[in-house]
């Protein structure tokens, strides 16, 4: 594994979204992924649905400091905004999130 890959970032969770804001909550989410995987710095952004509902977010980044100017963005800071005082308007419960550095190398294309 390379130093660039020991230092890379993560960030996931889960987010149980309550049924009548479900979509509304999706809209959101999905409107930061091409922004975001725009931002230099950022390897993976991914939205996920489960078949309960359940959303899964998993982002993966350079390093802790790229993760850390993109909580600093124009989109990221109006999501903030719109959505963290105000979670659990949306959710059923709090948000289940982890973040770490990723220990696993990327594969390779052969």
């Amino acid at each position: 594994m390379t130093n660039a890959q020991r230092d890379t970032h993560s960030i996931y969770g889960f987010l149980h979204p309550k049924a009548h804001r479900a979509a509304e909550l999706k809209d959101m989410l999905l409107a930061l992924v091409e922004p975001t995987r725009r931002e230099e710095g950022s390897l993976q952004y991914h939205l996920h649905e489960e078949a309960d509902g359940t959303l899964f977010l998993y982002e993966v980044w350079r390093s802790k400091e790229d993760l850390d100017r993109h909580m600093e963005t124009p989109h990221m800071k109006a999501f903030a905004a719109a959505f963290f005082a105000n979670r659990m308007d949306y959710l059923e419960r709090d948000i289940d999130g982890h973040a770490g550095a990723m220990l696993s190398p990327y594969a390779t294309a052969e």
